[in-house]
């Protein structure tokens, strides 16, 4: 994507990252859902019109969004799909890609809180070197085949061998290869799966709203510190008093006037 829709989707990344990290939030069925959305966009270009038309204000769009999906799908992916639809896309079609692109990062994201991300790539990227080796069997995987026995045949390769994650992102493919073959789906998946790995998340806790400035150069400073891209994801907590909590993975960085009154209470009690 270029210009104003790579933007946007980084935006829509992060607001997914923030969505994905709740930990009540079911992630697999707004995976599912966004899945489904971009599904549904895909066949519909007066509805891609629609809701990436500039001449209409972001929050008509968004309201659109809501009287479509409202009662089909989960409030999370409702919520989500209005918040994407108020940016710019530069075309149409780039608004399903991004849907779909998302709806990947929401199953890799399920996939990093089991830890498990890595036997996910690896599962994604097995399975597109057996398709690119076993011609007969992607024909077997073409939509020519019905669905039925293209789902049943990927269980009888996967189920129980690959991650539940890897087999449910292979079998949208399956039914849907949106984009070209099978394959292509398939190693499609992979470079999401490699890029979102190269990407970690970092939950910055603080009494107030970090300013740009402050966003770019904590991410700037762990960037550095992590050797990898960092998503940052902000909440704030009166509580802490002052300064801030940073958490990523199991590592927890705290600086929050709170935890230093706290250390100090406990040297007097000493």
């Amino acid at each position: 994507m270029r210009g104003a829709s790579r933007e946007s989707l980084k935006a829509a990344r992060e607001s997914l990252a923030a969505l994905t990290e709740v930990p009540t939030t079911d992630v697999t069925a707004l995976s599912d859902d966004l899945a489904a959305i971009a599904a549904l966009l895909d066949g519909e270009v007066s509805l891609r019109r629609l809701l990436t038309d500039p001449a209409r204000p972001g929050d008509q769009r968004a309201e659109l969004v809501a009287e479509l999906l409202g009662g089909k799908v989960g409030e999370n992916a409702v919520e989500l799909v209005s918040g994407v639809v108020r940016s710019r896309w530069s075309q149409p079609r780039d608004l399903a890609d991004a849907l779909d692109e998302l709806a990947v990062e929401a199953e890799l994201a399920l996939a990093e809180r089991a830890g498990a991300l890595d036997s996910v790539e690896d599962d994604l990227f097995r399975f597109g070197r057996i398709l690119a080796a076993e011609p007969e069997l992607t024909q077997g995987l073409s939509q020519r085949i019905p669905l039925r026995q293209r789902s049943g045949l990927v269980d009888s390769l996967l189920a129980g061998k690959a991650n539940p994650s890897a087999v449910r992102l292979i079998q949208r493919v399956v039914a849907n290869p949106r984009l070209g073959s099978v394959l292509d789906g398939v190693e499609r998946l992979s470079s999401i799966a490699a890029a979102h790995r190269e990407r970690i998340t970092a939950l910055v806790t603080a009494v107030v709203p970090l300013t740009e400035a402050q966003r770019e150069r904590l991410t700037a400073i762990l960037a550095r510190g992590y050797g990898k891209q960092i998503r940052l994801n902000v909440e704030l907590d009166p509580e802490l008093i002052g300064g801030m909590t940073i958490r990523i993975g199991d590592d927890i960085i705290d600086g929050s006037l709170a935890s230093k009154l706290a250390e100090a209470a406990r040297g007097f009690a000493a």
